[in-house]
């Protein structure tokens, strides 16, 4: 027995030695970022060099504010049909995109941002038009957190295939401390280089009705400095996420509000019970969409953010 201990110790201790190399032989492999695309706008906001674009020069001012995963490029099928009535703001979020990563990645300091951002660009202050925020999946916490926080300086607000709360079962998962450099490293960069198991996900979330996975444009942005760890620190407590008591204060506050789902999305929460808990007329739900409307579905997405004020 003491034998068979000994040698089934001994080829655990190898494999692990094994292992170890070649994920070190991995990471040194594949060593290197991406370069950010030409062009890219950039401003302060909250103290976060912030990346941002905006389209159209008159009427409401509205403000995109993205989901977990995704940036600016995210609203590219949205923009142009907003644009006709609105100003269009878009920026990304930190851990996100192309922004300064900066933690804590709390609720609190991405609302920051987003209220920055809006002093950046001259929205919700005094003499100032309102905008209208509009936040998808992850992207509706952040925006009812700054909601929350400055309510005067909101014109609207919608809450776009997300709930705005913290996911079920929290950051319930295999324990963190199994996944450690450099095996970390190795699996964030492993994935990144499944373009077919990456097409498969953002199938599943976006299907029917979107064009094919730009694989690049996903994943260039997770090629950037301190994208790993950003993302590593970001996802440790879950994603960020508004107490349901907190968000629930959103119904006592006097402004538009609207909720809007695809049919067929499991991944955004509850539509009618949003729509309760935040004192939003009942949702607008887009037939055969998923999670990703502003992408699969983005001529009904636009037409719900024009029937705000």
């Amino acid at each position: 027995m003491k034998r068979f201990l000994r040698r089934a110790l001994v080829g655990i201790l190898a494999l692990w030695l094994v292992v170890t190399l070649a994920s070190f032989g991995y990471n040194l492999a594949t060593d290197g970022d991406a370069a950010p695309p030409a062009g890219l706008k950039f401003v302060e906001a909250g103290g976060i060099n912030t990346r941002y674009e905006s389209w159209g020069t008159t009427g409401t001012p509205v403000v995109l504010v993205h989901g977990a995963a995704e940036s600016v490029d995210t609203w590219s099928r949205l923009v142009p049909l907003l644009a006709t009535n609105h100003r269009v703001y878009a920026y990304d979020i930190t851990g996100y995109g192309y922004s300064e990563r900066k933690a804590p990645y709390t609720i609190e300091e991405l609302a920051g941002q987003l209220l920055g951002f809006l002093d950046a660009m001259h929205l919700g202050g005094a003499g100032q038009p309102k905008p209208i925020l509009v936040g998808h999946s992850l992207g509706a916490g952040v925006a009812a957190e700054a909601t929350l926080e400055a309510p005067s300086r909101m014109g609207g607000i919608m809450f776009l295939d997300g709930d705005g709360l913290p996911l079920p079962g929290g950051n319930s998962g295999p324990p963190r401390w199994l996944i450690i450099p450099p095996y970390r490293t190795s699996l964030f960069r492993l994935v990144l280089d499944q373009g077919w198991l990456l097409k498969k996900i953002y199938n599943s979330v976006c299907m029917p009705g979107c064009p094919p996975m730009n694989v690049d444009e996903w994943t260039r942005p997770f090629r950037q400095p301190g994208a790993e760890k950003a993302l590593w620190e970001m996802t440790a407590n879950g994603i960020p996420a508004v107490a349901p008591d907190r968000l629930a204060k959103l119904r006592d506050l006097p402004l538009p509000k609207s909720v809007v789902f695809g049919a067929l999305d499991t991944n955004g929460g509850n539509p009618t019970e949003t729509a309760t808990r935040i004192g939003a007329p009942s949702p607008t739900i887009i037939p055969d969409a998923n999670h990703l409307t502003p992408i699969s579905s983005p001529t009904q997405v636009a037409a719900a953010i024009n029937t705000l004020p």
